[in-house]
């Protein structure tokens, strides 16, 4: 990609726009009187302006919504000429004949879609020859935006269950396949763009394909609105094949930013019920990948899955959900040698979050949380890191806000432990909290070793 700074960059825009547009007033006036070919050849031209290699990802959007726009017009047209008895097929062909690839293949898409719509081809032939046909663009930002508008004008034309295209040859298999295979392929689209241009540049690129990450995430957000992805189909089917997709990319800012999306898009009852696969997937990230915010996500919507529904419960239960994760963390914070020790307080935080949330009576669970933190911190000693410290201060202080009690927090053999490692200030601040917890919950220790014990604390 090409920039030359924000007034250049300005100038290639306009000039992009203006030459869109001028096409597209020909192309108008082309079908306004049913010349096809004229309409054709004009809105060639005009998508040719997205060719471009001058424009920042920010710019090309700009140009490319413009020829969107167009384009639905012009999918229109293609409508009421196949409904006046034009042949779709014919025209299907004849769109394959622009000039330039990348013109033509947006022309295919919106044909194509036009196609479907006529049912005089199974669905999957022609989404499996669009999505194959894309792979004649490489260049990462043209082909992320020609992969995202196939995959926004074909997403109402899944075969899908209940669908008008699902048929004896058209399944939701079909629909899933098509959709995992575009988001693959831009998936891989979007990693390339890291390895492109200066290494100087590197923090620019980086900023870039930030940008475009919603592009690749929407595939997986019309994967989680496909009625026929039941929890069989994403156990078996889409979660193993987008996360090999996730593994194997190697790219910090794709693994992120895709477990993250996973966590949001998909249910929570599917999270539940394939946490050994989903965790299985988080020590084989890259180191630079920053884990504890997807585990603390993950964590979190769990937390609040039990909330909202109490009756779920007992499958928290049958799948030993805190055990795994308990020992997923473990396994990320070995593969993670150089975890910082904020990040490993933080992810045992969120999981006695989780283990107060959705196990309140098992006291056994917070106490084994705390003993895993203490096990992790022993090779570290006294804490200096103020955002570490901070972390520990909210671990010990879920169990007094949970309980409103610091005898429960006493029963916890671990808790002192924890405190062992805050340096004298932040012993003092959370002696502080203890204290205040006891004024105001009015708390009466009556056993002197109990008495004794919260002493020993403050």
């Amino acid at each position: 990609m090409i920039t030359d700074g924000v007034e250049d960059e300005e100038k290639y825009l306009s000039a992009g726009i203006a030459g869109l547009q001028q096409n597209a007033f020909h192309m108008h006036r082309a079908l306004d009187s049913n010349n096809l070919k004229d309409a054709l050849k004009y809105s060639a031209q005009m998508l040719s302006e997205l060719r471009t290699s001058k424009l920042s990802p920010h710019k090309y959007y700009a140009l490319y919504m413009r020829a969107f726009d167009e384009l639905r017009k012009l999918e229109m047209f293609f409508y009421e000429e196949m409904k006046r008895g034009c042949s779709i097929i014919e025209l299907y062909e004849l769109v394959q004949h622009a000039g330039n690839i990348l013109p033509r293949l947006y022309l295919l898409c919106t044909v194509g879609c036009v196609y479907i719509k006529s049912k005089e081809a199974p669905a999957k032939d022609i989404l499996k020859d669009l999505v194959e046909m894309c792979r004649g663009i490489q260049h990462p930002l043209r082909g992320l935006f020609l992969r995202s508008y196939l995959s926004q004008v074909s997403r109402d034309k899944l075969p899908d269950i209940g669908s008008e295209y699902e048929g004896d040859a058209d399944t939701v298999t079909d629909a899933v396949e098509f959709v995992i295979q575009n988001f693959t392929e831009m998936n891989k689209l979007w990693v390339r763009m890291r390895h492109q241009g200066p290494a100087r540049e590197k923090d620019r690129r980086e900023k870039e394909r930030s940008e475009l990450r919603d592009l690749v995430g929407k595939n997986l957000h019309v994967l989680s609105q496909i009625e026929g992805v039941d929890l069989d189909m994403y156990k078996d089917t889409v979660l193993p094949r987008v996360l090999e997709q996730v593994v194997n990319c190697k790219d910090d800012l794709a693994q992120y930013y895709l477990m993250d999306c996973m966590i949001q898009v998909f249910p929570d009852e599917y999270h539940l019920q394939t946490l050994d696969i989903l965790l299985g997937a988080c020590p084989q990230l890259q180191p630079t990948v920053d884990i504890k915010s997807v585990l603390s996500s993950l964590m979190e919507r769990l937390s609040n899955y039990a909330a909202t529904s109490p009756e779920v419960l007992p499958e928290f239960l049958q799948v030993d959900a805190f055990s795994r994760l308990n020992s997923a963390i473990g396994k990320v914070i070995e593969a993670q040698p150089d975890m910082p020790v904020v990040a490993v307080v933080t992810l045992y935080s969120s999981l006695l979050t989780f283990t107060l949330h959705v196990h309140p009576d098992r006291l056994d669970y917070a106490d084994q949380v705390l003993g895993s933190c203490v096990s992790k911190l022993s090779v570290v000693g006294k804490l200096d890191d103020s955002n570490a410290t901070k972390q520990i201060v909210k671990l010990l202080s879920a169990p007094l806000d949970k309980y409103n009690s610091v005898i429960t927090a006493l029963k916890l053999s671990n808790y002192p432990r924890v405190m062992e490692f805050l340096d004298n200030e932040t012993n003092k601040v959370m002696a502080k909290i203890i204290i205040r917890s006891i004024m105001k919950n009015e708390t009466y220790i009556s056993v002197g070793d109990k008495v004794e014990a919260l002493f020993e604390l403050i």
